[in-house]
């Protein structure tokens, strides 16, 4: 496991951001000195979401900002900076003593002193951490013939009593970054430099944090202490945040990453100014930025990420100028300046995409072919809508497109794949099932004071009315468990796969410049908890998610991942149901279709292989440590690259799709920002390609559902009243 890896919960990981960054940084701020207008800033926007956060009106669940708060926020503010408890010692814990007791009145009053004394403290344990590791890569500490282990799960760890006991844990974590990369092949003189260039860029990266991303952080300990989906963004994560939802930007077209010091262009997005101008390929390194056709250019060297972004976003239709050094040349040389204009981009690779799958039916009959819709969120953008853009981005939009396609094409049936859809907007949830019902009602809002409205699909017709599945898993959470709930209480479809995440909470964004009259962008927004929602026949999915008709095996536990293990989320209830159509009743189905697809399986060899590896990663899970014994670990790695190639061998003889990162190396030992960009963001695409055996198993039980209900009038009168408009499965 790397170092990055078990620092992903600390405030580092925002340090090490991923493309287009995610934390603000105000240029030339200082992390010694801040000026009295930031500071000013901090004061009111701590106020005001104490004033959102304690008030009824606003919160679902207000929460008094008590003595049992207050502990709850230095907690959570500690596991922010030092979530892996690899920096802080339980004498500098100690030391915070006295602002347990404050962070509450501290947070009301907008005094950010205490959470910025926390910070630098932080801050100077990460550079002392940094410089012990960088000296162990020079001692002779990688013998690896012992039964030596690295425990890297230290959630649940005491914080060390002191440099020693931290001595020893970094000693390992070192060892096993240097054992990696030694199993993939590099010798001492490479793994010692690749390492001491990683570590060094730890500090860096801390180093790049400021007071803004201390006091975003200080604020979120508060908000997640309200409950697990309430969060602060400040004006620029506000701006990701939506930019996220609208899928779209206004920019040059490029997703970019950082390498080192230097911006790297990972991928160039289709019709972006980037790639109608033929002159960039990934690889590239951004070096210099300037505004407009005269404006000065910026050695941009060493800044973050998120700084050099927003240099290079900008309106539609102005210009910026790009001095970039090409991906097969050294840093130092000479850059090419190249001129763009800016366009609004529409990030389609995040956007609704259709495929058919061809199922045979082993009767000698053709296959039956289905319909896929992967829909990797709940998009919309808000402000095209308000504004009434008729070519605003909407999920709803996207899926009845598709499904029209699908209509032309004649496939037998449709399969939502909703797996890994972490949501969106509620709007779009209530729309898209109206593509599948006929009017009725589809989610139920319970406000904090116990009032509840009813959110319906009031559009006549549907856009789909044949056979339908939802394929979920435990990450398809909050708008997706609506669509999957609904459609499952209407019994207008089948659902297909794991327990979902148990999300039953609405979210709603708050913009802080709202009360002080601003007419800038300076206090950020709030996306706060503002009511929970029940599906139409009572039920809530809070904590419990949705559980499916056809269940797949479980990839990870509701011990381990899921609404269920936050220590703060509402419990599940339910309230009255109402009245909504009732399509089918799969009742007397599932028996037949779960022994069918139980015989297919396992005669599946892809399939099994899933199920294999599923259960393999959770029983590694379970150890929580890996063995710093080489002998151990090289038979390991020989262990899987033998069942890899025997696996794609097996595929060859059976006629399968082959795996196209059969050949890749099981662990390279490397970082992304340490590997060749191109290289990555290619296998990245070819993963996309995997055989995905799930996905064709949901097919196959949804036509096998078309195919029993074609054959057995009886079975599908049971099953499919003809009353009823939508979900003539029978044909």
């Amino acid at each position: 496991m790397k170092l990055s890896q078990v620092l992903s919960t600390s405030l580092i990981a925002l340090a090490l951001a991923a493309p287009l960054g995610l934390m603000a940084r105000a240029a030339g701020d200082s992390n010694n000195a801040i000026g009295e207008a930031a500071r000013v800033d901090h004061a009111t926007t701590s106020k005001l979401v104490y004033g959102l956060l304690s008030d009824s009106r606003y919160a679902y669940r207000p929460r008094a900002l008590d003595a049992a708060m207050s502990a709850e926020i230095f907690k959570r503010y500690l596991e922010s900076l030092d979530g892996a408890k690899l920096f802080l010692t339980a004498p500098d814990v100690a030391k915070f003593a006295p602002y347990r007791a404050r962070m509450g009145e501290a947070l009301k009053q907008g005094d950010t002193g205490p959470a910025f004394a926390m910070f630098a403290l932080y801050q100077q344990r990460v550079n002392q951490r940094v410089e012990h590791a960088r000296g162990l890569l020079k001692q002779d500490i990688f013998d690896f013939s012992g039964n030596d282990r690295w425990h890297y799960d230290r959630e649940d760890a005491a914080w060390a009593k002191d440099q020693a006991e931290l001595d020893h844990l970094w000693k390992q974590s070192v060892r096993n970054d240097w054992l990696r990369l030694k199993l993939a092949g590099k010798k001492p003189d490479e793994i010692r430099k690749t390492l001491d260039k990683r570590y060094a860029n730890i500090s860096k990266n801390v180093a790049q944090l400021n007071r803004e991303d201390a006091f975003q952080s200080f604020l979120n300990a508060y908000t997640g202490a309200i409950d697990p989906h309430t969060d602060y963004f400040n004006p620029r994560s506000a701006a990701l945040f939506n930019q996220s939802m609208s899928l779209s930007l206004e920019g040059i077209g490029a997703q970019l990453q950082k390498q080192d010091d230097v911006v790297v262009i990972r991928e160039i997005i289709a019709g972006g100014p980037a790639a109608m101008s033929e002159k960039f390929t990934p690889g590239d390194r951004i070096v210099g930025v300037g505004q407009g056709r005269s404006g000065p250019m910026e050695d941009v060297v060493g800044w973050r990420i998120d700084d050099v972004v927003e240099k290079i976003k900008g309106k539609a239709g102005t210009q910026v100028r790009l001095d970039v050094v090409p991906a097969e040349a050294v840093l130092d040389s000479t850059p090419v300046r190249i001129t763009l204009t800016r366009a609004k981009i529409r990030l389609e690779e995040q956007a609704a995409k259709a495929k058919v799958l061809t199922i045979p039916t082993g009767e000698g009959q053709p296959g039956k072919r289905i319909g896929v819709i992967e829909l990797p969120a709940f998009y919309q953008d808000f402000e095209g809508r308000r504004t009434r853009n008729g070519d605003y981005a909407s999920a709803t939009r996207d899926v009845a497109r598709l499904l029209q396609r699908f209509r032309t094409d004649k496939v037998d049936g449709v399969v939502m794949d909703l797996r890994n859809n972490g949501g969106g907007s509620l709007t779009e949830a209530v729309e898209l099932t109206g593509l599948f019902i006929d009017k009725g009602p589809v989610v139920q809002v319970r406000e904090s004071g116990g009032r509840v409205s009813v959110e319906s699909d009031r559009s006549e017709g549907v856009a789909w009315d044949g056979p339908l599945a939802v394929l979920i898993n435990r990450s398809s959470a909050s708008a997706s468990e609506i669509f999957a709930g609904a459609i499952q209480d209407y019994g207008r479809g089948l659902v297909i796969g794991e327990t979902t995440f148990g999300k039953g909470t609405v979210q709603n964004l708050v913009d802080l410049d709202r009360w002080p009259a601003n007419e800038g962008t300076q206090y950020g927004q709030v996306k706060l908890t503002i009511a929970q929602f029940f599906l139409p026949g009572g039920s809530s999915t809070q904590n419990k998610g949705v559980v499916p008709d056809i269940r797949f095996p479980v990839t990870v536990d509701a011990s381990e991942y899921g609404e269920s293990t936050y220590d703060n989320a509402l419990p599940w209830t339910r309230i009255a149901a109402v009245p909504h159509v009732q399509y089918g009743n799969f009742a007397t189905l599932l028996p037949k279709l779960d022994a069918l697809h139980d015989a297919r399986v396992a005669k599946d060899r892809e399939f099994q292989w899933w199920s294999q590896d599923v259960a393999e990663f959770r029983a590694e899970q379970e150890k929580k440590y890996v063995s710093l014994n080489e002998a151990e670990r090289r038979a390991e790695r020989d262990r899987q690259a033998a069942k890899r190639k025997q696996r794609q061998e097996e595929r060859k003889r059976l006629g399968l799709a082959l795996d196209p990162l059969a050949e890749e190396s099981i662990d390279d030992g490397l970082q992304s920002s340490e590997r060749n960009v191109a290289q990555d963001a290619a296998r990245e695409k070819a993963a996309e390609k995997r055989p995905d055996p799930l996905l064709r198993e949901s097919a196959a039980i949804l036509a096998d559902a078309v195919r029993l209900l074609d054959g057995n009038r009886q079975l599908a009168a049971a099953v499919l009243p003809e009353s009823t408009a939508p979900g003539r499965w029978a044909r």
